[in-house]
């Protein structure tokens, strides 16, 4: 089936006796008995399916879990409380059985940045960054860290740079490392990196996916190998999805390729049209024929999608005017969130990558007039017009 039919039907509809629900019941209970004692102790032993005790996973996590492996061409999901407990989750299993050394792309999340150098350096786990764009530094720095798993977005915030994952996947391989890929802003309408050979991808639910901004949730999908010991490792920290919003996010992957379709397309306008307005310096999209990844993202994504993420700097701004711009959205949403259905508006400085140093920043190359917009699914016009009348009334 289509990735597009996967998302309304898969992991919905179970059997419950002799009736079949349309759409999966929410599933409260925090434990789970059966008529025979031996049926449980199976159920423990994952020798027979079903539930057992909500830290373990509940129906409800499970049709999700189903539901997004299948849209990721994963073996297996876990589905977790936040996007990050996800990526923690996913850090921690990757380094199991391999050295306590991650390779980390300079450009991520800041709140990423934060979690290696913040809680895993202090416990003890090595961290080293390097630009992942650069395929020859990675091989460098494999060669000389000796990880144990590399970390990289797919599409890297906020300054929308694409990786040759499939290439640092063979990199990883051959070094016996994991490859941990934060797939959030691409989801997989876009790449598929375990399709690329990336060990883990990540996601926050909360976004494109469940994309309402009304549920936080994230996920890690993988493969076979690595399914047990991501499970196991779990049940040990507890950083499970709630039933309901393992319910919420369900209900809101069944639309989300039209919803990812219309994003898409409104992004591509968005950011032609603003790299022809006066009040903007510069624009970051893939879509940009001169983007420095442009063969990586022909190759890695899917005809004619590059995301609705568009990052630009204002002209002649600082902190100041940008605070002005934000103020004088009236549709754009200024909010610290991206993937909703309404666009919205964030400033890294501030929000994202607030607890980075401005030296740090700047080394990012991410400036004091640099403004990152989540296109929504709104008509385009009602787009243009608000942002162009914000820019004129901040910016002039």
């Amino acid at each position: 089936m289509k990735l597009e039919t996967r998302a309304v039907h898969a992991g919905d509809r179970k059997r419950s006796g002799s009736w079949i629900p349309i759409t999966a019941p929410i599933h409260t209970a925090v434990s789970y008995f059966y008529p025979d004692a031996a049926d449980l102790d199976r159920v423990f032993a994952e020798e027979l399916s079903g539930p057992s005790y909500a830290r373990h996973g509940s129906p409800n996590n499970a049709g999700l879990e189903e539901l997004v492996a299948s849209l990721e061409s994963g073996h297996g999901a876990l589905a977790c409380s936040s996007g990050m407990a996800a990526l923690h989750l996913a850090i921690l299993a990757a380094l199991l059985d391999r050295r306590r050394v991650v390779l980390a792309a300079s450009a991520l999340y800041g709140a990423t940045i934060n979690m290696l150098m913040k809680v895993l350096e202090p416990s003890g786990i090595e961290v080293f960054f390097v630009d992942f764009c650069d395929e020859s530094a990675v091989a460098a720095a494999i060669a000389e860290h000796k990880p144990g798993a590399l970390l990289v977005e797919t599409i890297s915030n906020p300054l929308l740079r694409v990786a040759p994952i499939d290439r640092i996947a063979a990199l990883a391989k051959e070094a016996n490392a994991a490859l941990i890929v934060d797939s959030t802003f691409s989801t997989p309408m876009i790449t598929r990196p375990l399709e690329w050979g990336a060990t883990f991808t990540v996601h926050s639910l909360t976004k494109y996916l469940s994309g309402h901004g009304d549920v936080m949730g994230g996920i890690v999908v993988t493969d076979e190998a690595n399914l047990n010991q991501l499970r196991a490792l779990s049940r040990s920290l507890g950083p499970i999805l709630g039933p309901f919003e393992a319910y919420l996010c369900m209900r809101g992957i069944k639309s989300f390729p039209l919803r990812m379709e219309r994003q898409c397309a409104n992004a591509c306008r968005i950011a032609s049209w603003l790299a022809t307005h006066p009040a903007v310096e510069r624009v970051y999209f893939p879509a940009d024929p001169t983007h420095p990844d442009a063969a990586n993202i022909q190759r890695l994504f899917a005809p004619g999608l590059y995301g609705a993420m568009v990052s630009f700097e204002a002209r002649n701004a600082g902190r100041e005017e940008i605070f002005r711009l934000m103020n004088a959205f009236h549709l754009v949403v200024p909010a610290t969130s991206l993937g909703d259905v309404h666009t919205m508006a964030l400033y890294p400085v501030m929000a994202s990558h607030r607890d980075l140093s401005p030296k740090h920043r700047a080394r990012l190359g991410i400036k004091d007039n640099l403004l990152r917009l989540s296109i929504g699914v709104e008509a385009i016009e009602d787009i243009v017009a608000d942002i162009d009348q914000a820019l004129q009334t901040a910016i002039g």
